[in-house]
């Protein structure tokens, strides 16, 4: 086993995912469920899943596309992203009287 992979997967998914929209969702689930190990196991098994469909796409995608290629689609796509999330107009204000 690939030791270094292993821990630098396993860091960047960690810190990655720490207040993400899954866990923020496994929060309000585990506060309204009878058994937090059947929702620790649904979410640990969800994650699992689109883990391994990224893997395998990732490593099938690779054989086909130039790597720096990839790299440059991601970069291009996060910068995407972020110009699109600086320039779109702000959220409504909640109106707290209609609470």
């Amino acid at each position: 086993m690939d030791w270094q992979s292993f821990a630098l997967s396993f860091t960047v998914v960690f810190l990655s995912e720490l207040g993400d929209k899954s866990q923020l969702v496994a929060i309000t689930l585990g506060t309204n469920a009878r058994s937090t190990t059947a929702v620790f196991l649904g979410v640990a098994s969800g994650l699992v899943c689109t883990t391994f469909f990224g893997v395998l796409l990732g490593s099938s995608l690779a054989s086909v596309v130039p790597f720096k290629l990839i790299k440059a689609i991601a970069a291009m796509m996060f910068a995407f992203l972020g110009f699109y999330l600086l320039w779109q107009s702000p959220a409504e204000p909640i109106d707290n009287e209609s609470i």
